[in-house]
This record gives structure tokens, C-alpha cells and sequence, in this order.
């Protein structure tokens, strides 16, 4: 399906290459990460967190962003979600629950939820356990199934499963946003020839094709440089800091755990 969603791009860009151009499906971000930075791919679209992770081995070059227009511009959100029915109405009521996570290395599957729970007060493995399901879909499936007390997902990702009637958006609730994650990037591996890094820089730049755009609901590609993603190292940073502070989950005495201590786990909270 996403290669089938990538066509437009993948021609257009034959196009202005005037060269082929094959459209590689990694199995999962760590994966794609790892060709990038192996030389056995030309450019990846990575995000933030595989970005920052592979950028510390080699020199890797972001260049390109979508940017979606008005107050968006070149961000996206992570949602927490609940069962519909839930009792819960924030994001420390959490405490002692069991949350579901897409792939380790997600940005918006793990890592800015962890820091959004961070932010409420929540240690991963201290005040709540995570289940990773490896994609964004398994874990609305699993929240709607009530297996998990909540789970973090992609809002962008979240909308279109209930559009497509991938999964009842009436069985589901947000019960937190983060704040806006600096979009994906379209990345060059170290190495790659200044002639053709150009020219994919150009084509990007000037994409105008609207099927090509509807894939990244972009207006338009805008320049992407590696400061864009500060933020989100500054989110990693924390959770790794913290983590190294904190006892471990189940580890702590029922007068620290405070609300823990009368939550009901997974989905029948």
C-alpha cells in the first residue's frame, strides 16, 4: 500500500532525474535508519528520533520537510488514547497502568509520549508499564479491545484509521495531545554525489504535483536542516536523564506511588 501511495512521487522524481527510481518498504524505523547510514540507500524519510539516533554514527544530511500550510507548517502531534468509556481524564491518572506503544524507536509510537507522560510526572517502568506492537494500528486495535489501559499513537495516523474504517473512532477517546513534533525528514546518506543531492534538493523544492503532496497532506516540501529537530532531543534527553534516577517499576513504597495505588489496570480502568 505505501509503495502504491508513493507512485506519484517516485515518477515525478524519475522525471526530473531522468533516471529510475525504486521506492524501498522498510521493515521497520530502525531498518531504515540503518540502510541510510550503510550507504544502501540514496535518501530515507525519517523521522525525528530514527534521524537523531543514526545522525550520531555518520553524517547524515536532512534537506526536505512537508510543511502542511496555516498554523501547522512543518509539525504533526502523538495523541494518548483511551477506550471511549474510560474514567480517565488525565494524563497522571495513568499511574500504574499498562500502555500500549508502537516501535521502540517511534517518535510519536514512544518516545514523545514518554516525554508527554514525563511531563505529567510518570517514569516509564516506574509508575507505568509499556507493550510494544511495532505499529500505529495495532495499538488503536489493541486500546479499542480494552488489552491496555491506553496507548500512544500518531494523530495524524489516528484520524485516518477512523476515516478509513480501519478501526470504530467511537470506541476510542484522546485523552492527551503533545505539543507539535518537527515533521519527518527527507535525509541524504553520507557521500551521496553534490550533483545528484542537488538535484533531488530541486526536485523536492519544487514539487507541485498534488498526488505526490496528498501522500504527506503537504502543501508543499520546505527546507529541512538538523537544528528543526532540537527540540525533540531535548525531550530525548530528559527521558534518558530520568530514567537512570528512577527506580524501576513495582520497585517503589505505596506512599510514593500516591494515585497508583487504587487504579485499576489495562482497559478496565
Amino acid at each position: 500500500m505505501v509503495e502504491r501511495l508513493n507512485a506519484p512521487l517516485r515518477d515525478y522524481l524519475a522525471q526530473r532525474l531522468a533516471m529510475p527510481v525504486e521506492l524501498v518498504i522498510g521493515s521497520n524505523y530502525v531498518a531504515t535508519g540503518e540502510a541510510l547510514r550503510k550507504g544502501e540507500l540514496d535518501l530515507a524519510y525519517l523521522g525525528p528520533v530514527t534521524y537523531i539516533l543514526q545522525s550520531r554514527a555518520t553524517a547524515l544530511e536532512p534537506f526536505a520537510r512537508p510543511s502542511h500550510g496555516g498554523t501547522t507548517g512543518p509539525t504533526f502531534q502523538a495523541a494518548i488514547i483511551v477506550p471511549a468509556d474510560s474514567p480517565l481524564q488525565s494524563l497522571p491518572q495513568l499511574c500504574g497502568g499498562e500502555i500500549a506503544m508502537g516501535d521502540m524507536a517511534s517518535t510519536s509510537g514512544s518516545w514523545v509520549p514518554r516525554f508527554m507522560l514525563l511531563e505529567a510526572g510518570l517514569v516509564a517502568e516506574r509508575d507505568y508499564s509499556r507493550r510494544f506492537l511495532g505499529a500505529h494500528d495495532a495499538v488503536a486495535a489493541a486500546v479499542a479491545a480494552r488489552r491496555f489501559t491506553a496507548g500512544a499513537i500518531s494523530l495524524p495516523i489516528f484520524h485516518r484509521l477512523c476515516s478509513e474504517g480501519r478501526i470504530a473512532g467511537e470506541a476510542l477517546r484522546i485523552l492527551a495531545l503533545s505539543p507539535p513534533i518537527p515533521e519527518y525528514m527527507w535525509t541524504f546518506r553520507a557521500g551521496l554525489a553534490p550533483p545528484l543531492r542537488e538535484a533531488l534538493r530541486s526536485a523536492f523544492m519544487e514539487l507541485r504535483e498534488p498526488a505526490a503532496l496528498a501522500v504527506y497532506r503537504a502543501a508543499a516540501f520546505i527546507p529541512a536542516v538538523d537544528p528543526d529537530v532540537d527540540r525533540v532531543r531535548r525531550w530525548m534527553e530528559a527521558i534518558v536523564q530520568e530514567r537512570y534516577v528512577s527506580p524501576p517499576f513495582g520497585q517503589r513504597g505505596v506512599a510514593e506511588r500516591g494515585v497508583c495505588r487504587a487504579l485499576p489496570l489495562r482497559g478496565s480502568a
